[in-house]
């Protein structure tokens, strides 16, 4: 059994003498999924120059109108006080957010939001790994031994 579906659209003039191009619906707009976004872009936002009496509710208030938070942590020591890191579910939302309030004012203070950067796999970090390879290369030369399991 084959079964042929044909649709072929009317060819008449409806519409107060419109022509049927004009009658067909414009494509939807490009969604946000389909623009490149730079490689520092992520979810998360490092947040500074926060008044120190601010708790998450208020961060939350703030942030929260630019999409759905997964997480807010704020400073609570001497030296995080006036920091925080928020984190957006979606990448789009942590990007409207860090665009829409770089520079916003809460309570007589401009805030700076950057995007966290994870630090682990700096020029520094790589530099300290091979002082401390150097190191562990002449105290096993030191003691006589190749650093090799034995078996």
């Amino acid at each position: 059994v084959v079964v042929v579906v044909v649709v072929m659209e009317s060819s008449s003039n409806t519409g107060g003498g419109q022509n049927n191009q004009s009658q067909r619906r414009p494509p939807p707009p490009p969604t946000l999924a389909h623009k490149k976004l730079p490689p520092e872009v992520n979810r998360i936002l490092y947040v500074r120059n926060l008044p120190f009496g601010i708790t998450d509710e208020d961060v939350y208030d703030i942030f929260g109108k630019y999409g759905a938070i997964r997480q807010i942590r704020v400073g609570n020591t001497r030296s995080t006080k006036g920091t925080a890191y928020v984190v957006y579910e979606d990448i789009y939302d942590a990007k409207a957010a860090l665009e829409k309030l770089s520079g916003f004012n809460v309570a007589n203070r401009y805030l700076i939001v950057l995007y966290y950067k994870n630090t682990t796999n700096t020029k520094n970090n790589t530099a300290a790994l091979a002082r401390e390879e150097a190191a562990l290369k002449a105290l096993q030369k030191r003691e006589g031994v190749s650093g090799e399991q034995q078996k």
